[in-house]
């Protein structure tokens, strides 16, 4: 019985794109009391594994909390998995503001101690006594209440590309940091202020409000399905959004646009940009920010340590790790000493430029695709591939993806084809077609058409 996975990324990410199905990405959390994590991990793994979901979850005693890319064909037998479970039934799924198909490539599910590493003794205070929860439309309201003070309870490298207006940001690198900082910042208004919370998806904030709560603040809210909730809320209800900025999500995305204003800059120049990037050194892998043109010069890379890493033959960068843990920098998230402009403290509600509709380098070059067949031949003298149609059709003007592993990706449009022998315009699934190429196929290539 399979329950790990058996694909790597490049080969779930292969399947992807020949299925050429629409995914959404969503999360949810629930807590309640599970008496055997492991057990319950492995009924997930074997029931999501059939419905090819992905993702990153996490479980434990006291419930589960989930960040996933789900086929959107699949979604209701996906929630029809969750309502199996009596604390899963209804639960609120955070579909993503932003769509990629390759947002999560596989299906990780661990046990935890907990869901969220909070630092707290759950022993001490009653976890269930948790803030009131406010929907986009009240938790605006509130935020222009004058005796409101609002707390964002991310970590720095999410707070630093977008936050709600006026909020406090700790300058913080993980959850439980916050707490106790928090706690003595607003020790004198505990009683005469509300405190307003949020996070991401709203799973921090039902341990934190709680806490809160036990140290005695008086008038503790919180934001429904937090960010990502609010976002949809405010499009679908036309409301303001006092959120500024980005979203950052812990997927391949790294950030959902909320709205065009740019509140952080390039972590190497200074430049008005909020782009994650994860240093090209295997060695390294440090998250931080940068913008398109320092993308190019630096080649993805931290530092020019790093940059002349990644130029070295792989073996001697496999010799240079060697003993080391790979990704040491990973965990300070912008605060390495190789970067120049680190953000620490307050962070401005000030835009320093918006989002243009210029050319965006950093990410791969997002292309629909459906598979249309596989090659059947190549003659060499002539340059031309004989091509067998296994599923959709192909039509003078279309462009063409051809990729396998030695052939690599190659794009051509499609101006001239023989269908079984014959020129023609049009070739339907079971017809055999030739093409001139530019370039060498192998019987291992794969055929695309490009959709968008």
């Amino acid at each position: 019985m399979q329950l790990y996975n058996t694909l790597s990324a490049e080969e779930r990410a292969e399947l992807i794109d020949q299925a050429g199905e629409q995914r959404l990405t969503l999360s949810f959390y629930a807590y309640a009391k599970i008496e055997d994590p492991q057990q319950f991990r492995n009924d997930l793994f074997i029931a999501w594994n059939a419905l090819d979901a992905l993702g990153r979850i996490y479980v434990a005693h006291e419930g589960i909390n989930a960040q996933m890319s789900v086929p959107a064909t699949a979604f209701e037998a996906f929630r029809a998995t969750l309502e199996v479970y009596d604390f899963m039934k209804g639960i609120r799924l955070n579909v993503a503001v932003d769509q990629d198909d390759h947002s999560f490539l596989k299906l990780t599910i661990k046990v935890r101690h907990k869901i969220v590493a909070d630092g707290l003794n759950d022993d001490t205070f009653d976890v269930t006594n948790k803030g009131i929860h406010l929907n986009a439309n009240d938790f605006n309201q509130l935020l222009d209440d004058p005796n409101t003070i609002v707390v964002d309870f991310r970590n720095h490298y999410e707070s630093e590309i977008g936050h709600f207006k006026g909020a406090i940001t700790p300058d913080v690198e993980t959850f439980r940091e916050s707490l106790p900082i928090i706690n003595d910042q607003l020790q004198d208004h505990k009683e005469d202020k509300n405190l307003l919370m949020y996070c991401t998806g709203g799973i921090r904030c039902e341990k934190a409000s709680a806490y809160f709560k036990h140290q005695g603040f008086k008038n503790v809210y919180q934001l429904e399905g937090g960010i990502i909730e609010y976002t949809r809320q405010v499009k679908e209800e036309g409301l303001e959004s006092k959120f500024i900025g980005k979203n950052f999500v812990f997927d391949h995305r790294l950030g959902e646009r909320i709205t065009n204003d740019i509140v952080s800059q390039c972590h190497q120049c200074g430049a008005p940009c909020d782009n994650h990037t994860n240093c090209a050194n295997d060695g390294c892998h440090l998250l931080f920010i940068q913008c398109d043109n320092c993308k190019a010069a630096m080649e993805n890379c931290c530092s020019d340590d790093c940059l002349q890493i990644t130029h070295l033959p792989l073996a001697e960068q496999v010799k240079l790790r060697s003993g080391k843990q790979v990704g040491a920098k990973v965990f300070r998230k912008g605060k390495s000493e190789a970067l120049t402009f680190k953000q620490s403290g307050a962070l401005s509600d000030r835009a320093l430029a918006t989002v243009s509709n210029t050319s965006d380098i950093r990410q791969k070059i997002k292309l629909k695709k459906v598979l249309v067949g596989k090659v059947a031949h190549y003659y060499v003298k002539a340059q031309v591939g004989l091509f067998t149609i296994d599923k959709q059709e192909l039509h003078i003007g279309d462009t063409l993806l051809i990729s396998g592993p030695t052939t690599g990706s190659e794009t051509l449009v499609l101006e001239k084809m023989f269908v079984n022998g014959a020129e023609a315009t049009t070739a339907k699934e079971g017809d055999k077609v030739t093409l001139a190429l530019p370039f060498r196929v192998r019987l291992s290539d794969k055929i695309f058409k490009i959709i968008s």
